[in-house]
């Protein structure tokens, strides 16, 4: 199918809106009239230049305040659309949105409403011009899209059809069953926006939360269906309004917003894309740092032991039970400090998890490697860290055949793997994120969680595969400011926290100290063995529990912007601890950082 964005769901210039669409693949636009008006090009340079970029100019949107109306106040009404339908001519649309009215003067009579609509639509087909009528979630006296067919369907005039708008739908709990009953080429356009479902006036909602198809809670796989069912044949068109898509970089967000455009083809069987490809545990995790020694007395305290260096590159493979940690010192990192630059992904199928990232925009990343180096497919997730997907090791070693192995002493066994990754992204990335780690690599998005940290709050969502063997917990904060404030951390799976702590600590690492007053709240909620709550308290080590088991962590001090988790979960617990997260981050923001 076709797909087509609203200007008003991109920031920038309408030159600059036009341009990120198109480089992102989007068939159509609609033009906002905000947007053409501050616009320093003319309608006909406009029009000009959407077909230089291969886009059709879908919509023009919105006439407002129209219908049912005094006769006075809608011949104003009149002689303002017939300078619109001639801007259109201009402009090279051929449709216009009328939103339904929210002009106090209005009457709640649905016969002059068709009267004064098909008198509209009258005037539209002198220009060439089809009129889409949609209900507004808090229009005055039409608000849900059944009615607003009603009374199209009253005016019986061939140039008047529907608009039909998920999110006004949605918002206000209308069925959208009824959709099908709509013959199809009288819905005139179709569009698509997600939201979360928060407790708040629907006008609010509607103009600052609103989220790309994916990111939200709503049913828009099935609205489409019952669109698709009533035998629309237009365009899917995105109109998101958003603070935060509004202030991020036209690019990547309109690429976002056609992803969740095709994940939501794909959901109601109208695309195929290659089929998605989960991952089956964690290869490595990599870590850039300018300085390796601080990150190399950190993994030997760990019990880490240094085993491979790459033949042709600055990174050396620190391993123990299955966790491989890579360390690069490599010139080209130097600037950025210590973080978490890499993630290679068990795969049962490298090839097609490649293809299916590609086919949904992902940036395939070009690898510098020796003709010797294995071959690893790698695309950017939208925080920049490079996914590697990689196979099950083969007669030819895989990824860790470009490792020459080192004289070491076997490392300690008491870390078993990675348990997760958490991964902190940039304020303007947070629903872009689930959307990509869901959509291109196939995991399941639990719940949005906030999280209280002493300068704000921070939003956290985990993602992972169904059995738990890969786990990313994303998270940002609630500024712009926040992006360098927190950071990230690798989780490494144990079967005896507190003997691993104690091996740390004896090692001469550091553990993250937590507040003696954590410890009296867990005797208040909890009950323990003699002694048990005292060894806690002694090694920093936090206490969750939930009806599936228990999870017991503690955590080192950061490094750059790195910092490691040890966690052990009996009894099937898979949360990640987010009743203790507002105290490690208080934690952390008093002890700092160990270098």
């Amino acid at each position: 199918m076709r797909t087509s964005i609203a200007t008003v769901s991109l920031s920038g210039s309408l030159t600059e809106k036009l341009t990120a669409a198109a480089r992102a693949g989007f068939d159509g636009v609609e033009i906002f009239e905000n947007d053409l008006l501050a616009a320093v090009l003319t309608p006909e340079e406009v029009r000009a230049r959407c077909a230089d970029l291969g886009l059709t100019v879908d919509l023009y949107q919105p006439l407002r305040d129209i219908e049912a109306v005094p006769a006075d106040l809608f011949a104003r009404n009149l002689r303002r659309a017939r300078h619109k339908f001639a801007l259109m001519r201009r402009l090279g649309a051929d449709t216009v949105l009328v939103c339904s009215s929210v002009d106090p003067a209005a009457v709640d009579d649905d016969a002059l409403a068709a009267e004064q609509l098909r008198e509209l639509a009258d005037l539209a087909d002198d220009f060439g011009i089809r009129v889409a009528y949609e209900a507004l979630a808090w229009g005055r006296h039409v608000s849900t899209y059944d009615h607003a067919w009603r009374i199209v369907e009253a005016a019986a005039h061939p140039a008047l059809g529907t608009c039909l708008d998920s999110f006004h739908i949605l918002s206000r709990g209308s069925d959208p069953r009824g959709i099908e009953d709509i013959p199809g080429q009288k819905i005139f356009f179709l569009q698509l926006a997600d939201a979360p479902l928060p407790a708040m006036d629907v006008l609010q909602w509607s103009r600052h939360h609103r989220c790309f198809p994916g990111q939200g809670g709503f049913d828009v796989a099935g609205l489409v269906r019952h669109v698709l069912r009533a035998g629309y044949t237009g365009p899917l068109s995105l109109e998101v309004f958003n603070d935060v898509v509004r202030q991020a970089e036209a690019g990547p967000a309109a690429v976002d917003a056609r992803r969740s455009l095709l994940m939501l083809q794909e959901e109601v069987g109208a695309a195929e894309p290659p089929a998605p490809v989960v991952p089956t545990g964690f290869a490595f995790a990599e870590l850039v740092t300018p300085d390796a020694q601080p990150l190399a007395g950190l993994l030997d305290a760990l019990g880490f032991a240094r085993t491979a260096r790459h033949r042709s590159k600055p990174v050396d493979l620190w391993q123990q039970g299955e966790a491989r940690i890579l360390v690069n010192t490599g010139a080209a990192v130097r600037r950025d400090g210590t973080r978490l630059a890499a993630v290679g992904l068990e795969s049962p199928d490298p090839a097609g998890a490649a293809a299916r990232a590609e086919a949904l925009l992902a940036p395939v990343l070009p690898r510098r490697r020796a003709p010797e180096d294995a071959p690893l497919d790698a695309v950017a997730a939208p925080d920049g860290t490079e996914l590697f997907f990689c196979g099950a090791p083969g007669p030819d070693g895989g990824w860790r055949s470009d490792f020459a192995d080192v004289a070491h002493t076997p490392a300690a066994t008491a870390v078993r793997h990675i348990d997760h990754l958490a991964l902190t992204q940039p304020w303007h990335h947070f629903d872009e994120a689930a959307l990509f780690h869901r959509g291109v690599l196939g995991l399941l998005a639990g719940e949005s969680v906030d999280v209280a940290d002493p300068y704000g709050l921070l939003r956290s969502r985990a993602v992972g595969n169904a059995d738990g063997s890969v786990r990313i917990a994303l998270g940002v904060g609630a500024a712009p400011t926040d992006d360098t404030a927190h950071a990230q951390h690798i989780a490494l799976a144990t079967d005896d926290v507190v003997a691993a702590a104690r091996r740390f600590r004896a090692a001469g690492g550091r553990l993250l100290p937590i507040p003696a007053n954590y410890y009296d709240d867990l005797a208040a909620r909890h009950e323990f063995a003699d002694g048990e709550l005292e060894t806690y308290r002694d090694l920093g080590v936090l206490y969750d529990r939930d009806d599936r088991g228990v999870l017991r962590h503690c955590y080192t001090l950061t490094v750059g912007r790195v910092f490691f988790e040890i966690v052990q979960r009996d009894g099937g617990h898979r949360g990640y601890g987010a009743r203790d997260a507002p105290v490690r981050l208080a934690a952390q923001h008093t002890a700092g950082t160990a270098g």
